[in-house]
């Protein structure tokens, strides 16, 4: 008898799912789509490291080589369900034509606005978020024997900024080669902090793991971290933040200076212009400006915000954006969303002083988005896993950390450099960004002055293109708005 020790078997990752679906795009065309749920494996010193689970969307029998488009959302923490049923992928949840909250159940109907009509798609979930973990390590025969950290797997070490972006990068490397596809123009697009991870890989792709992309596209991007920290000594942040709000205000017929019936262009050219004028000089100089003229720029201020001028006033011109959404429409006591500040809540606690009232742009999404992706990915495509499809991990979002050992004047993260760099390095590159007029959390404002900082030459300033759209942070679950915003894309497809 053989007293050879067997070979380990390889690791094969859990089975998937594949089906044949028919989308139409609402009128006459009707596509036969191949649709594939399942996970990529990905490695660490050549062992099995964690589960990439994803979605892959491609036309049956297709007679040209299409585009593939790699689509992630945020957080960090969530997955890729808010694109993918939210506006994107062939089937999506029935909002209310502004992106209103329908009653329960949630219903998925056909996406006539998605964007397999010009692009194959993929969903991908990062380590952490929907069906993608951690593959724990087998248990070894000798318990004394001491685990190599080098060769063991922490899930932790997934959610960082560096590791996250190698990992996505080996999973679209591991994709194409699998699916034999390095031969397509390759796309990505993220929303959120997926835009942040959008600029970052547009670099990492192309020096480290030699994709070359047609394109990177960033929806409701948060680009500069530095921007999301508001302070007493800060002035950009104010600034962008305030455009948001002054268009909310208009759009809730609260602004003194607008009617809200304006177009929305009008309106911006007037709010931008006192914004980084008036407004803007006035915060930087402070004190030291005269008081009255700083009293008559306060006083404008809130007139743009409908809110009253003491208040704006005893904040010398700075209005965090969430005192304005418990305090625009307090008479009515209602408080605003701070994702979409177009959708309200009524507050249910409007005699205390924190804001406690639940946030109706993310939070009462949430409902929709988890039974809808639920029922397609279970029920649909029958995907058969007993695992939880985590669409918004808090965990992950409180672990996420920098790489290694950042000093405590380390510089907030920031992407505009990486991206900066990718088109160079690529100058055929396009970068397509994409906003929500009243998303005060990543304000448009902030990607359109960013932009003009960038110093790219007009050849380079040629393949940068920025649109802003009614709507809030996912500005596509409005129906003008997805499908004005489909267009627009699909423009800059080969």
């Amino acid at each position: 008898m053989s007293t050879e020790t067997p070979e380990p078997k390889e690791y094969a990752a859990p089975s998937g799912s594949s089906k044949r679906i028919v989308w139409r795009d609402g009128k006459e065309e009707a596509l036969e789509i191949d649709v594939a749920a399942e996970w990529i494996v990905l490695r660490k010193k050549e062992k099995p490291a964690a589960e990439i689970f994803h979605t892959y969307y491609k036309v049956a029998d297709a007679k040209v080589r299409r585009p593939v488009t790699f689509v992630f959302n945020g957080g960090p923490g969530a997955a890729s369900a808010y694109l993918h049923i939210g506006g994107i992928g062939p089937q999506r949840i029935a909002f209310g034509p502004n992106g209103a909250m329908p009653p329960p159940p949630t219903r998925l109907v056909e996406n006539a606005e998605s964007w397999i009509e010009f692009t194959d798609l993929v969903f991908v979930d990062p380590v952490g978020t929907g069906f993608s973990r951690v593959i724990e390590p087998a248990k070894k025969l000798d318990e004394k024997e001491k685990p190599d950290p080098s060769k063991t797997v922490d899930e932790k070490e997934f959610y960082a900024l560096e590791r996250d972006l190698e990992s996505l990068g080996e999973f679209i490397e591991r994709f194409l080669s699998k699916h034999k596809l390095w031969d397509v123009p390759i796309y990505i697009a993220g929303e959120s902090y997926g835009g942040f991870r959008s600029a970052k890989l547009a670099r990492r792709l192309q020096e480290t793991h030699g994709v070359g992309l047609t394109a990177a596209i960033a929806i409701s991007p948060a680009l500069e971290f530095s921007l999301l920290q508001a302070n007493d000594y800060d002035v950009q942040s104010f600034v962008d933040q305030f455009c948001s709000m002054s268009l909310a205000a208009a759009f809730h017929k609260r602004s003194r200076i607008l009617t809200g019936d304006e177009p929305i262009e009008t309106q911006r050219e007037a709010i931008e212009a006192f914004a980084t004028g008036e407004l803007a000089r006035a915060l930087l100089i402070g004190t030291a400006n005269n008081r009255e003229e700083s009293k008559q720029v306060f006083a404008k201020a809130a007139d743009f915000l409908g809110l009253p001028e003491d208040l704006v006033q005893r904040g010398h011109g700075r209005v965090p954006f969430w005192r304005f959404a418990r305090e625009l429409l307090k008479s009515e006591q209602r408080t605003l969303s701070y994702y979409d500040a177009s959708a309200t809540a009524i507050d249910p606690f409007p005699d205390r002083d924190g804001n406690e009232a639940p946030e109706p742009g993310l939070a009462g999404s949430q409902r929709l988005f988890v039974s809808g992706i639920n029922h397609l990915l279970r029920s649909e495509l029958n995907v058969e896993t007993d695992r939880k499809y985590e669409i918004l991990s808090y965990d992950v979002n409180r672990e996420w950390k920098r790489d290694g050992n950042s000093h405590v004047f380390d510089a907030p993260a920031g992407s505009i450099d990486d991206l900066r760099y990718a088109m160079s390095v690529n100058p055929h590159m396009k970068v397509l960004i994409a906003h929500g007029y009243y998303d005060m959390v990543t304000p448009y404002f902030s990607s359109e002055r960013l932009a003009a900082q960038m110093k790219l030459l007009p050849e380079q300033q040629e393949n940068l293109f920025i649109q802003h759209y009614p709507g809030g942070h996912m500005f596509y679950t409005w129906d003008k708005s997805r499908a004005d915003f489909r267009d627009w894309v699909r423009r800059h497809y080969v």
